[in-house]
C-alpha cells in the first residue's frame, strides 16, 4: 500500500477518516479525563472535598474527630502544666529542707553544754558538780507494797 497511486478524492478521503479517528480519540481522552478523578491531595487543595456528599453526610464524624484533636491538645497543655507545678513545688520543698537542717544545725550550737553554761552564769544558775543519781524501784517490791 506504501507505493500505490491514491486520488485526490481517495486521500482526502483516507485524510479525514484517520482526522474523525484522531478527533474520536481526542473526545475519548476528554470523556476519561472527566472521568478520571483528581487525587486527594488535589481536592484537599483546591477544596473539592468539602462539598462532596460524603463530607455533607459524615459532618457529625468530622466534628467528633476535631473535638478528639482539641482534646489531645489541651492534655498536652495540662500535663505541660502540671510538670510545671511539680518542679515549683519540689524547688519550694527543696528549700524548707534546707532551712529546717540550717535551724536544727544552730540549735544544736546553741544547746550545747558550754554555751548554756557561759550563758547562764548570768542568771547565777551553776553547773552541778556531782553526778546525778537514779533511783530504780523494783516491780517485785512494788507490786508487794500495792497487795
Amino acid at each position: 500500500m506504501d507505493n500505490e497511486f491514491l486520488d485526490k478524492d481517495q486521500l482526502s478521503a483516507k485524510n479525514s477518516a484517520s482526522e474523525e479517528k484522531k478527533k474520536k480519540k481526542k473526545v475519548v481522552q476528554k470523556k476519561e479525563e472527566k472521568n478520571k478523578k483528581p487525587s486527594a491531595f488535589v481536592q484537599i487543595l483546591n477544596g473539592e472535598f468539602l462539598t462532596k456528599e460524603f463530607v455533607l453526610n459524615n459532618l457529625n464524624f468530622i466534628f467528633f474527630l476535631l473535638l478528639l484533636l482539641l482534646l489531645v491538645v489541651g492534655k498536652g497543655y495540662y500535663g505541660k502544666q502540671l510538670s510545671d507545678d511539680v518542679t515549683k513545688t519540689q524547688d519550694a520543698l527543696n528549700e524548707i529542707t534546707s532551712e529546717y537542717f540550717e535551724s536544727k544545725a544552730r540549735l544544736e550550737e546553741n544547746t550545747r553544754r558550754m554555751v548554756l553554761v557561759e550563758e547562764l552564769e548570768a542568771t547565777g544558775l551553776k553547773e552541778t558538780v556531782n553526778p546525778t543519781k537514779v533511783i530504780r524501784i523494783n516491780k517485785s517490791r512494788k507490786t508487794r507494797e500495792q497487795q
